[in-house]
């Protein structure tokens, strides 16, 4: 397949100062003479940062590592999990095309996204939100037919139940990854029969699920501020102490919220004994605990006290609409505030 530049570039490419620290440290992995090494990662970072990787991001990687334009971009054009064009702002969807997904009922996939994003792959849907492509083989084939949507994998599809997501992804929310129909991970359709005791000791997802799940966002590209930084290989680098995160809500519910708002009581500066540690509230990570300190919540308790119309408010602050009400932060911090009491 002949995999060209697209047509319409940005003038410039820079790394964000995150990403430029993440980018460094990706670097120094590789001995004197052999950084080049380095550049799938860095391309991939500056995909994640940009949506789609660049002609100007291509060239600024290049240039990091020394290395001919043409060098850096017969590795971008090579190496299909790089978009050469622009992707949909929400989600790119690479729908699995080989032998056993496309046994299972991939076309019929395939068919949504013609009609719900584009007729052709690649395309961008009339709103700008998605675009599609057929992939080979994901590696998912026990749970055929199945998708990966942003950093996770949603399995054991219809056609009924990809739509469905589309329109959920649409609107701000993010349908909870994994097998689509029931199933904990991969084991047979009709229930298990050998290791049945396992079944007594499982959690509520299976362990991929389960962490995009505490992430609370598996459409959210990476950028650079993600803890650790994970260079463990730079001499002193920080680590963060494990703390134990609240209990995610056995179930992801989405609500309807009146069009009605309410401004919260908000303060300027957390109380003398210093702010609560927001991230322990499942779905807020580092960038969304600051966002919510500048709105002027700092504490537990001022977020278990919100009411509906105050969750509208906070909500057309943040840039995921839906989190709050889908992970239910109010009963989360309540728990953590009576747990601090």
């Amino acid at each position: 397949m002949l995999r060209r530049l697209y047509h319409d570039q940005p003038e410039t490419f820079a790394f964000t100062s995150d990403n430029q620290k993440w980018a460094d440290a990706q670097i120094k992995k590789f001995p004197e003479g052999r950084q080049a090494s380095a550049i799938i990662p860095l391309l991939w970072r500056a995909q994640e940062q940009e949506g789609w990787l660049t002609r100007p991001a291509i060239e600024h990687v290049a240039q990091m590592l020394n290395l001919a334009f043409i060098r850096a971009l017969e590795v971008a054009s090579f190496y299909f999990m790089f978009q050469l064009q622009p992707v949909g702002a929400v989600a790119h969807i690479q729908v699995c095309g080989t032998l056993s997904c496309m046994i299972c009922g991939a076309e019929d996939l395939i068919g949504v996204c013609r009609d719900k994003i584009a007729d052709k792959p690649h395309m961008l849907s009339a709103d700008g939100k998605f675009s599609w492509e057929e992939v080979e083989c994901l590696g998912s084939c026990a749970n055929a037919p199945m998708a990966q949507i942003g950093k996770d994998y949603y399995e054991d599809l219809t056609a009924a139940r990809l739509a469905e997501i589309i329109d959920e992804l649409a609107a701000g929310q993010v349908p909870v990854p994994g097998p689509q129909n029931g199933r904990f991970a991969a084991e047979p359709l009709k229930g298990l029969t050998s290791l049945k005791a396992y079944e007594s000791g499982k959690t509520q997802y299976n362990a991929s699920v389960q962490l995009a799940v505490d992430i609370g966002d598996t459409v959210k590209r990476i950028d650079g501020t993600e803890v650790p930084l994970l260079t463990p290989w730079i001499a002193g680098a920080a680590k963060k102490p494990a703390t134990k995160k609240a209990a995610a809500p056995t179930a992801v519910a989405v609500e309807t919220v009146p069009m009605a708002e309410s401004k919260p009581r908000t303060t300027k500066a957390p109380r003398k004994a210093g702010a609560d540690d927001l991230k322990l509230i499942s779905g807020v990570g580092p960038k969304l605990e600051g966002v919510l300190n500048e709105l002027g919540f700092w504490h537990f308790d001022q977020i278990a006290k919100w009411t509906e119309a105050e969750v509208v408010w906070v909500d057309s602050r943040l840039k995921f609409k839906g989190r709050i009400m889908r992970d239910n932060w109010m009963a989360q911090a309540a728990a953590l505030a009576k747990n601090e009491a």
